[in-house]
């Protein structure tokens, strides 16, 4: 193997490259040295000339290689697809049209020693592709071009909040209880505790603690986990950015929401008017606000409320293909009577309102509708991409709701809430009125990318045992 350097002193990347020799005519030299380095990921030889394409982070640039002027030219026409090589020489725009940089003198820094998929046929096995991340970036364009916006939506978001006094903070990812969604989290053991720990399946929590410590305004964009299955929608592990605003409820939370998507959308694509799965979309606002008992009766033309008699809930529930467990209550029923029949149906966006209280153990009761709470999910393309409330901050209601989780716990619901002692400790010194909204990120930028599965905006998503 030839010496490898420790480092190349790259002066300019590929699109600078290209962009500086815009105004150059066919067959003409520009006079300017750069020097360039990356991978070949195209490369043919011609005799006495040879080509190759050479890609950075950047973007891409043709290399131009000739028997006379290109030292060791042997060695560089046999450069496999995917070598490194860090390349100096002057800009010129070939006779057919083509920014190049002549190979005045070259240098191999990396080698692939794996055959590297080339630019007709790239990753085909879409396993491959998920699994072999770092090889699927370079050969399929609209994978890199999916993760460069994950990444840029999640700095445009955290300005966006930052800008309008919202502070970030970060939480524990270790929880002595886990809280703050109904899921079943991974276990883990703490040797020098000698105390099991759970990874979180929210943030929230501790994000009311802080309210509770006098930080008016606090996010925070972070890995949660939750124990469950993989799904063109779910992975074991995934980001969500969770917002707590003092003196705010749940309709500023709206609000919030649907200027926060709408600017993303602007700053990302140009527009709000997008594309999702072939089907047109409106992110603008306002958004349509709709309470869910509305929306079961537009779309499934059922009448369905808290306040029906649990047996005619059941019946209406069977009706649909529910098999309802013996311990749903009314606000269970009505909940999976909703996502049965009409969640997917809704291309929205629109604000679901309005949730029986027996589902949203961490919400406010509804300032004027008995069983219910003051609580949204916003749904666009019939998926959920938030979920919010205003918060529930009386600690003996809290109490209350807590130990009603805990019973059905007992009863075999590995997804209900356990008691958390130091959370209603910390409301009973007095949390103010406070909208909370919680954001999946990969659900965001799977519709601003027009992604179909949520392994498609994860770098490195949960897979399967290699085979």
């Amino acid at each position: 193997m030839p010496d490898i350097p420790y480092r190349y002193e790259r002066a300019h990347d590929a699109a600078t490259v290209v962009r500086a020799a815009a105004g150059l005519e066919p067959g003409a030299s520009s006079g300017d040295q750069v020097s360039v380095a990356g991978r070949i990921l195209l490369r043919r030889v011609q005799g006495k000339l040879a080509f190759a394409t050479l890609a950075d982070a950047s973007g891409r640039v043709q290399l131009f290689a000739t028997e006379a002027r290109t030292p060791d030219y042997e060695r560089f026409c046999a450069l496999s697809l995917g070598d490194w090589v860090g390349v100096g020489g002057e800009v010129v725009r070939t006779r057919r049209g083509e920014v190049s940089v002549m190979v005045d003198r070259w240098v191999l820094l990396a080698e692939a020693r794996r055959p590297f998929p080339d630019k007709w046929h790239g990753l085909t096995d879409v396993d491959t592709r998920y699994r072999q991340r770092y090889v699927d970036l370079w050969v399929t364009e609209e994978s890199r071009r999916t993760l460069v916006l994950r990444s840029r939506l999640v700095s445009l978001l955290r300005r966006w909040l930052e800008a309008r006094g919202f502070m970030e903070v970060e939480t524990p990812v270790l929880h002595d209880v886990a809280g703050g969604a109904p899921a079943k989290p991974f276990v883990t053991h703490h040797n020098a505790l000698d105390m099991d720990l759970s990874l979180r399946v929210a943030t929230e929590l501790h994000l009311k603690r802080l309210v509770v410590g006098g930080f008016e305004k606090v996010f925070e964009v972070g890995r949660t986990f939750r124990n469950e299955g993989l799904s063109p929608r779910h992975n074991p592990e995934f980001t969500t950015v969770e917002l707590y605003e003092a003196y705010a409820d749940y309709g500023d939370m709206m609000v919030l929401t649907e200027h926060l998507v709408a600017h993303l959308s602007t700053e990302l694509l140009g527009t709000t008017s997008i594309a999702y799965g072939g089907r047109s979309l409106d992110l603008a606002p306002p958004w349509r606000r709709a309470t869910l008992t509305e929306l079961v009766a537009e779309h499934a033309g059922l009448e369905v409320d808290v306040s029906m008699p649990v047996d005619e809930l059941r019946a209406r529930a069977a009706g649909v293909g529910i098999d309802p467990h013996p311990s749903w209550g009314p606000g269970k029923l009505v909940l999976e009577i909703y996502e049965k029949t009409t969640e997917a149906q809704l291309w929205g966006p629109v604000f679901v309102c309005d949730y029986p209280v027996e589902v949203s153990p961490l919400a406010r009761d509804h300032r004027s509708a008995p069983g219910l709470v003051e609580r949204f999910e916003a749904i666009v393309a019939g998926r959920e991409l938030a979920n919010a409330f205003s918060e529930l901050v009386d600690p003996v209601v809290q109490r209350a709701r807590f130990e009603d989780q805990a019973r059905a716990r007992a009863a075999g619901d590995e997804e209900t809430m356990a008691v958390d002692e130091d959370f209603l400790r910390a409301l009973e010194y007095g949390m103010p009125p406070t909208g909370g909204l919680g954001i999946g990120i990969d659900r965001l930028v799977m519709l601003l990318a027009d992604a179909p599965h949520i392994r498609d905006v994860l770098l490195f998503p949960t897979l399967r045992p290699e085979q």
